[in-house]
């Protein structure tokens, strides 16, 4: 027991700034590894994604339990949940807010009876066997500008919806990789409070179809960066 407790009075800073680290990661930012390619081409396999979790609340160190609100999620915003109906952590983007009224036709939004607008773009040096062919478009509504993946090759069933109203402290998300993601067209909608934080950089990327090498250029690149 002494030498327990001398181990522990020797490394005590060390304990100590561990405890302060777990806090931090719990209550103010993290990072998130990003599995799967429902978010392509904004998030890409293999990007470690940086984690505002002040960004909306000021929680309870590893609860949910919100101390002080803050903000709430806006159109357009990448968030991060812990997703009661999915059983994991998701990312994705939130397009419907409470009250709104939202509807998909064929892969375009209507948002309130409005259209969203889409125009080509050029996407280069994405390549995913498994997924097949796609066209990258630009998806413009209001404020919320961002790229989106429809696939030529295997559509989904879910490309069209509505129109539905989302329920006051919910939200309508989806994933910008639009025929290959599990998002509110299959888990409905998602409560606020599972939202956990929102990501608008990458922190660190590795190339899993190139030994996990680093993808340099992706290193603190903005989320977003629709052309």
């Amino acid at each position: 027991m002494r030498a327990i407790t001398a181990f522990l009075a020797r490394n005590k800073g060390f304990f100590t700034f561990m405890l302060c680290m777990i806090v931090f990661r719990s209550a103010v930012a993290d990072w998130n590894v990003v599995p799967t390619g429902s978010m392509q081409p904004t998030i890409r396999i293999g990007d470690r994604i940086f984690v505002d979790k002040a960004a909306y609340d000021v929680r309870l160190p590893f609860t949910h339990v919100s101390l002080l609100h803050l903000a709430d999620p806006q159109r357009g915003d990448i968030v991060v949940l812990d997703s009661a109906a999915a059983h994991e952590r998701l990312v994705k983007r939130v397009i419907g807010l409470p009250g709104d009224q939202v509807a998909m036709r064929d892969n375009r939004l209507y948002i309130n009876g409005q259209r969203a607008e889409y125009t080509d773009t050029t996407e280069t040096g994405i390549h995913d066997d498994q997924l097949g062919a796609a066209r990258y478009v630009i998806e413009n509504y209001g404020a919320m500008r961002h790229r989106v993946r429809l696939s030529l090759d295997r559509p989904s069933p879910a490309r069209s919806f509505g129109p539905i109203k989302v329920p006051e402290a919910q939200y309508l998300m989806l994933g910008d990789n639009r025929d290959n993601s599990e998002d509110s067209r299959y888990l409905g909608f998602f409560p606020r409070r599972e939202i956990i934080g929102r990501t608008r950089y990458v922190a660190v990327s590795l190339d899993p179809e190139n030994h996990y090498l680093p993808r340099a250029h992706r290193f603190g690149a903005p989320l977003d960066s629709a052309h």
